[in-house]
C-alpha cells in the first residue's frame, strides 16, 4: 500500500483524501523529471555535508535516472493515495533501496521540493516558449519583407482610415513579440533562483550547501530568504502568467485580423485548406477554427492569471494548502500559450497575401489625411486644412499609393518600417536564449549523466 510522506499511523476519510489530493496526482506526472533532478542535486549536496556517503548518493542518482526512463516509456504512475510526485518517487526509492530511500528527504520539505520542481519545469517550458516567440517574430518579419510595400487599407474603429502596408501591419505584431520577450525575460529571471534548502520556510539545523544545489540544477543563484521562498509561490507563477497573458493577447489580436482579412468580403489573406476545418452541413465552408481557438484561449490564460493572483493575494506568510490551487491554471496556461504559438507560426508561414485584393480595396478617402498634410506643407494652418478636406471629400482623387507610402519615410513609417532592424533584434534574442538553454541543459546533463539536448518536457 502507498505510503504518504506525512504518514503517522492513521489514514484519512476517503472523501477528505479525494478532496485534498485534487489534481496533484495528475498534474505532477509532468513534474516527474524535474522532481528526480531536484532529488539528485539534494542527494549530492547531502553527501558533501556528510549525511550520505558518495556511494549512497550515486545509488540514488542511478535509481532516479531509472525512474525518469520509466516515465519516458509511459510506465510511471502516481496513485491518488500517494497524493503527489514527491511521495511516488520516494516510495519507489525506498522500495528499491530500502533505508537509503528514506534518507532522501533529510533537510527538505515538500514545500521547497515542489517549488524546485515548478521552477525547473518553468525554466524548461519558458525556454521553449522563448524559441517559439522568436520563430513567430521572424516569420512575421520575413512575410512582411516579402510584401513590404503592398498597400492595405489601415483601419481605426474597424473603418478605413489611411493607407498602410502589409510590411507595417505584420511588422507591428513582430514588434509586439519583441516586447513580449522583454516581459518573459523578466519573469524568467525572477524564476531563475533555487528554493532548495528553505524546507518548510524556516531553514533546518544542518549545514546545507544551498549554493551547490543551485549550481547543480543550472539556476543563476539561490533564493535567499527562506521565509520568502513560500511567499514567492504564486507570485512567481503570477509573473510568468502576466507575461504569457500579453503573448496570448497579441496572438488573439493577430488571429482577429487574420479571421477578418481572410473573409470572403476581404480576401486580403488566403488560408490553406489544411488549416481550415469545414462545416458538417454547409459544403462550401472553410472555417478559421484554429485562429478562433487562439482568440478564445487567450481569455483562459488571462483568467488563469487572475485565478492565481486571487488565490495568493489574501494569504498570510508561510505555506498554505491554498497554493496547491495555483498549479493547475499555471501549467495549463503554459500548455495553451505554447500550442497557440505553434499554430500561429503555422498560419503565418502558410498564408498567402493577395496583393490584387489589397489594391482593389483602396479608395480615395484613404488619402484624405495626406491631402490635409499637403495643404499644411503649403502653409495653410492644419486645422483649416483639416476642415477644407473634410468639406471636399468627394473631390479627393485617388493618389498614387506607392508615392503615398514612400513619402512616409520617417522611422517606423510605412515607407521605412524598420523590418531589418527588428529582425536583428529578434536574432540577438535568439542567441541569448540559445546560450541560456545550453547552460541549463548542460548543468542538468552533468548532474544526471544523461543527455538533455533539447529540453526535458518534450
Amino acid at each position: 500500500m502507498a505510503k504518504k510522506l506525512w504518514d503517522k499511523g492513521y489514514g484519512l476519510a476517503p472523501e477528505v483524501e479525494l478532496f485534498s489530493a485534487g489534481e496533484d496526482h495528475i498534474l505532477d506526472m509532468d513534474l516527474l523529471p524535474y522532481d528526480c533532478l531536484g532529488s539528485m542535486a539534494h542527494a549530492k549536496m547531502l553527501a558533501k555535508i556528510g549525511i550520505l556517503t558518495t556511494e549512497e548518493a550515486e545509488l540514488l542518482r542511478e535509481e532516479l535516472v531509472a525512474i525518469m526512463r520509466s516515465w519516458a516509456r509511459g510506465e510511471f504512475s502516481i496513485s491518488l493515495e500517494e497524493e503527489d510526485v514527491h511521495t511516488a518517487v520516494e516510495n519507489l526509492l525506498t522500495g528499491a533501496l530500502g533505508d537509503l530511500g528514506k534518507k532522501i528527504h533529510t533537510g527538505r520539505s515538500r514545500n521547497d521540493q515542489v517549488l524546485v520542481d515548478l521552477r525547473l519545469y518553468t525554466k524548461d517550458r519558458l525556454l521553449t516558449i522563448f524559441f517559439r516567440a522568436v520563430d513567430l517574430a521572424k516569420g512575421l518579419i520575413e512575410k512582411g519583407i516579402a510584401h513590404r510595400f503592398a498597400p492595405i487599407a489601415g483601419r481605426t474603429h474597424t473603418r478605413r482610415a489611411m493607407i498602410s502596408t502589409v510590411g507595417l501591419w505584420l511588422g507591428s505584431f513582430a514588434q509586439a513579440m519583441l516586447d513580449d520577450l522583454v516581459l518573459m525575460d523578466a519573469a524568467y529571471r525572477m524564476n531563475d533562483t533555487c528554493p532548495l534548502g528553505a524546507a518548510a520556510g524556516f531553514g533546518v539545523n544542518l549545514d546545507l550547501d544551498r549554493e551547490l544545489t543551485a549550481e547543480l540544477l543550472g539556476f543563476s543563484g539561490v533564493l535567499g530568504n527562506v521565509a520568502y521562498v513560500n511567499l514567492s509561490r504564486g507570485k512567481t507563477e503570477g509573473a510568468v502568467l502576466a507575461a504569457l497573458t500579453q503573448v496570448a493577447a497579441d496572438l488573439s489580436r493577430l488571429a482577429a485580423d487574420l479571421i477578418l482579412y481572410s473573409a470572403e468580403e476581404y480576401r486580403y489573406i488566403e488560408l490553406p485548406d489544411e488549416l481550415c476545418p469545414g462545416s458538417s452541413i454547409m459544403p462550401q465552408k472553410k472555417n478559421p477554427d484554429p485562429l478562433e481557438l487562439i482568440r478564445a484561449r487567450s481569455a483562459t490564460v488571462l483568467a488563469s492569471y487572475l485565478n492565481v493572483m486571487e488565490v495568493v493575494r489574501s494569504l498570510t506568510s508561510g505555506y498554505h494548502r491554498d497554493l496547491q490551487e495555483t498549479k493547475g491554471p499555471f501549467m495549463r496556461s503554459i500548455d495553451m500559450v505554447d500550442s497557440c504559438l505553434v499554430v500561429a507560426l503555422e498560419v503565418v508561414n502558410k498564408m498567402e497575401v493577395n496583393e490584387d485584393a489589397l489594391k482593389a480595396h483602396l479608395s480615395p478617402e484613404l488619402f484624405a489625411t495626406d491631402r490635409a498634410m499637403d495643404l499644411a506643407k503649403e502653409g495653410m494652418p492644419f486645422r483649416d486644412a483639416y476642415r477644407k478636406v473634410a468639406a471636399e471629400l468627394h473631390e479627393i482623387d485617388a493618389a498614387d499609393f506607392e508615392a503615398a507610402i514612400l513619402n512616409k519615410a520617417h522611422t517606423g513609417g510605412p515607407g521605412n518600417p524598420g523590418l531589418e532592424d527588428a529582425l536583428a533584434e529578434v536574432e540577438a534574442w535568439e542567441k541569448e536564449i540559445e546560450a541560456r538553454a545550453e547552460g541549463f541543459y548542460s548543468a542538468l546533463s552533468s548532474l544526471a549523466r544523461v543527455d538533455f539536448p533539447g529540453g526535458l518536457y518534450e
